[in-house]
């Protein structure tokens, strides 16, 4: 199990797909929470220690759809198949 205090690792994650046509969906703090189904200071704690990957616009913390699906990924646990007797 993961310590509490790693970081996140932004090399881990595919980079965006680059268009210059349209600007990504970003969410505030309060947003994101309310679609992950999480405290808003569970959100900013883990963007703070930067457990989880964010997007900082100038000093106001943000959250894009990547970020977002990102998150729902990293917090996936697998459990090992059960052997039948």
């Amino acid at each position: 199990m993961a310590s509490k205090n790693t970081r996140f690792d932004h090399n881990r994650l595919e980079p965006d797909s680059v268009d210059d046509t349209a600007l990504p969906e970003i969410y505030t703090p309060t947003e994101a929470a309310e679609k992950l189904a999480v405290k808003e200071s569970w959100l900013r704690r883990k963007a703070g220690a930067r457990a989880i990957p964010c997007t900082l616009l100038g000093k106001h913390l943000r959250f894009s759809e990547k970020d977002l699906r990102d998150i729902v990924q990293l917090a996936r646990i697998s459990f090992p198949s059960r052997q039948r007797r």
